[in-house]
């Protein structure tokens, strides 16, 4: 694209007028990343297929589908979230990064007071029939707005002190209120941020000093929550699925301190089935009757006694399903997400779109190596879906916000070493968000 200039001479005391045509560089958004979306596209088909064969307990006479529909549904919302965010250009959403933390905040106070209680904790809230669960807005929220304090405070050596203290207290203040929500939410938010801190070039002294703060608070946290010897209804009856008004007083440290002692302890064939280790047991006899290449989809055979197999135990049901082989395929898929998270962070010139796709990828692949390590007894029980898979509205709504966020990147980041281009998404962003990515500086 040309743009004309009008430059006025004065020559011999006469002034001349001489138009001249420069050329100005344009930026053309890219086609979103193809491999991002292979695989985005090939966790929702695995997505229809598992929960179909994992929601046997949820089947009724009346309507054989409607599991199914309903996961469906959000699904469908989700492929448009994408959709619609991969059109946003990324300098909006991190322009609004901390309004969103602060409304997600707000939503996760609320729900912490005044939700309701589901599988034994107080995490969600009801607006016009559906529920809404905010600590995984939160968790989508945290990862951009700390992309934009890192990006911001990147420099040669890597991250400031400013920028490290900014975003550990934004960690720990956010972690803190997750607390009550739920345990794995809070060490999932300190793990993505780490991840992001070594990302960001992090000094190992700051990376050490960073984790002994976030021990430090983690550990007077529990203090405070063991202060209450409170039993809550899950731990009492065994139940797997509760819903009730909030009452603003439910502790989770007994229901915490029970499932460590259990995961310690371990499980053996010969111990009876009660109510405290029925989801362990069911979800490793669901795995060794997968074998290597599976029963085949829809032949799921523990479905049918595993509680939440649909939810927090899918990739036991995926595993019984495809058998050890498809278990490591879905393992690749995310992996493969995160490695081309990794390439398009690298190319970046910019600090902030870098931070942002990589965050997302940590988020999504992080969450669903704690789902995997929880199913196969690498990790203590807690509730944790499946990103994409598990069946929940949120949780598929907000990973796929994250997927859009990294297809927008991948459009709009400049990933080339042209100066000109580099020029014009320098002149095109506000004065904060030019912050060079000092990755792949050397090379360009």
């Amino acid at each position: 694209m040309a743009e004309t200039l009008t430059i006025h001479e004065t020559i011999d005391g006469r002034e001349i007028e001489t138009r001249k045509k420069r050329e100005k560089t344009v930026i053309e958004p890219r086609k979103p990343d193809k491999y991002i979306w292979g695989i985005y596209i090939a966790l929702l088909v695995i997505s229809v297929i598992e929960l179909f064969s994992a929601s046997s307990t949820e089947v009724s006479a009346s309507n054989v589908y409607m599991p199914l529909i309903r996961h469906g549904i959000f699904l469908v919302l989700g492929f448009g979230l994408v959709i619609a965010i991969q059109n946003i250009h990324y300098k909006y959403i991190s322009h609004f990064a901390m309004l969103m933390a602060v409304i997600s905040l707000g939503m996760l106070l609320f729900s912490n007071f005044f939700g309701i209680e589901i599988n034994g904790a107080q995490r969600a809230f009801k607006i016009a029939g559906f529920t809404i669960q905010p600590a995984e807005i939160v968790k989508y929220t945290v990862v951009i707005l700390l992309a934009r304090i890192l990006g911001r405070e990147q420099k040669g050596g890597g991250i400031s002190t400013k920028g490290v203290v900014s975003a550990a207290l934004i960690a720990v203040v956010f972690a803190a209120c997750l607390w009550k929500n739920g345990l794995t939410n809070t060490i999932l938010l300190f793990g993505v941020s780490l991840a992001m801190f070594l990302i960001g070039g992090m000094k190992w002294s700051q990376f050490f000093m960073v984790i002994g703060v976030y021990i430090v608070c983690a550990g007077g946290l529990y203090l405070l929550k063991s202060h209450d010897e409170k039993i809550d209804a899950f731990d009492q009856v065994g139940r797997t699925e509760m819903v009730s008004p909030g009452r603003g007083d439910i502790d989770r440290s007994e229901t915490r301190k029970g499932r460590i002692r259990r995961f310690i302890e371990g499980v053996n064939p010969n111990d009876p089935i009660d109510d405290y280790n029925r989801q362990v047991i069911f979800s490793k006899i669901a795995q060794a009757n997968g074998g290597v290449f599976g029963q085949g989809p829809g032949n799921s055979r523990e479905s049918a006694r595993l509680p939440l197999a649909f939810s927090d135990y899918i990739y036991s049901i995926i595993v019984e399903d495809t058998g050890l082989v498809g278990g490591i395929v879905l393992l690749m898929l995310y992996m493969m997400l995160l490695a081309r998270a990794g390439r398009i962070a690298y190319n970046c010139y910019n600090a902030i779109p870098s931070f942002m796709i990589m965050g997302c990828a940590v988020l999504i692949v992080l969450q669903a190596l704690v789902h995997m390590a929880i199913v196969t007894g690498l990790f203590p029980v807690s509730g944790q879906p499946l990103p994409f898979i598990s069946k929940g509205g949120t949780s598929v709504l907000v990973m796929s916000a994250a997927i859009g966020t990294m297809l927008s990147v991948s459009r709009f980041a400049i990933t080339t070493k042209d100066k000109k281009m580099i020029k014009a998404e320098q002149k095109e962003l506000p004065e904060d968000m030019r912050t060079v990515n000092y990755s792949n500086v050397e090379t360009r």
